[in-house]
């Protein structure tokens, strides 16, 4: 019951953050913006994260978990519900910032929520199904939002948004309680990481973050790319959420090899690679519907391998501090991508130029991986007692 509320409250993060992206045609016309503006406002929402990530868990501390995730979501209502008050540039930049502050709140906090719950639990199964909410609250979106926007216009798919956040919100409220046993904690005042530790993390949240670009590029701009190819908006969103929708069985799956094989950065290397060459066939031209499946299934496989790296480079004391290190370079670099993935697609004049971006993101990753083999080789010989 815990991780199905925690489940839904995260999905409704997802949707939010989607809302803008899934109607974005219609959307750009009621607000006068072109692309890159869409691209600002999908960006902002991972704004605040770059300064909340870090201080999240002091905050957390202050206040207990259950009462910063319910601030979290009142936030996200009272942004939504900005966008829905107004077309002014302004209050739909000022709403994106407050649900953007409300879930940074969630993904930081709620994923320790989960690890209270499950650790010793059958954790890893636990932590696929949560991560796996973020490519479904993406799917349902892309789905449900266009024909919602159809049949009601913008402003009826922004009520939906505010009634799965108020649903999220009445579930944890009166669903959430932290586990009986109580937890011990490690202070991390007074600790500072290593540098090879610090640098290690960053490439971790670095890798972590361009894959998630990878991802961003296709379900902010492919639905454009294809409404330019003459396709409806409805049919564009449910074609992309396609690939949500199979990430959701692939991101377990690949979790479940690199820890059933042993082998974490072969599985993530070539996966990495194979996702970067289908988002490059979908962008010049590749049949949609067999390229969108094929990417959902290889998609998902590099998440788990990539999610379990900082784990490698930071010993329990530390944990703190370099999970909010980790979320900062995640936070800042979805911060800047939509925004750049526009500019491309402005310049190109194409909304499938911010594909390639992906494309090159994705590339990245594998040699980022090397320098973080590296750097944890350089750390086991500096502290060779921790763990």
């Amino acid at each position: 019951m815990i991780l199905a509320v925690l489940f839904v409250a995260r999905a409704a993060m997802a949707v939010q953050f989607q809302g803008v992206a899934a109607v974005a045609p219609e959307l750009g016309k009621a607000l006068n913006a072109n692309l890159a503006d869409i691209g600002v406002l999908i960006g902002l929402y991972f704004a605040p994260g770059v300064a909340v990530a870090l201080p999240g868990g002091a905050i957390a501390q202050r206040f207990g978990d259950k009462a910063t995730v319910l601030a979290g979501l009142v936030l996200m209502l009272a942004g939504e519900l900005l966008l829905y008050a107004s077309t002014s540039w302004s209050v739909q930049v000022a709403g994106r910032l407050i649900s953007g502050l409300g879930g940074v709140l969630l993904n930081v906090l709620m994923t320790k929520m989960v690890v209270d719950w499950f650790s010793g639990r059958q954790i890893a199964t636990a932590m696929a199904i949560f991560i796996n909410s973020w490519p479904l609250g993406i799917a349902l979106a892309l789905v449900i939002l266009p024909l919602i926007q159809a049949e009601f216009g913008i402003s009826g798919a922004q009520i939906a948004v505010m009634a799965l956040i108020t649903s999220a919100l009445a579930l944890v409220g009166f669903l959430y309680r932290p586990p009986g046993l109580a937890l011990a904690s490690v202070s991390a005042k007074g600790v500072r990481l290593a540098k090879p530790a610090l640098w290690a993390v960053l490439l971790a949240g670095l890798i972590w973050s361009l894959y998630n670009v990878g991802f961003a590029m296709i379900f902010s701009f492919g639905p454009s790319m294809l409404v330019e190819h003459g396709w409806s908006t409805a049919a564009a969103g449910s074609a992309v959420s396609i690939v949500l929708w199979l990430a959701a069985l692939s991101v377990p799956f690949g979790g479940y090899l690199a820890d059933r094989t042993g082998s974490r950065n072969a599985i993530l290397a070539a996966s990495t690679l194979a996702f970067a060459a289908l988002v490059l066939l979908l962008w010049r031209g590749a049949p949609v519907l067999p390229t969108v499946f094929v990417l959902g299934l290889i998609c998902g496989l590099p998440a788990g391998a990539i999610m379990s790296l900082p784990a490698q480079a930071l010993a329990p004391a530390t944990r703190a501090l370099g999970m909010g290190l980790f979320y900062t370079v995640y936070y800042a670099t979805m911060l800047a991508a939509p925004w750049l993935g526009g500019k491309l697609a402005l310049w190109a004049g194409s909304a499938g130029a911010a594909l390639g971006l992906g494309a090159a993101a994705l590339l990245a990753c594998p040699a980022l991986l090397w320098g973080f083999e590296r750097l944890l080789l350089a750390r086991a010989r500096t502290e060779p007692q921790t763990n």
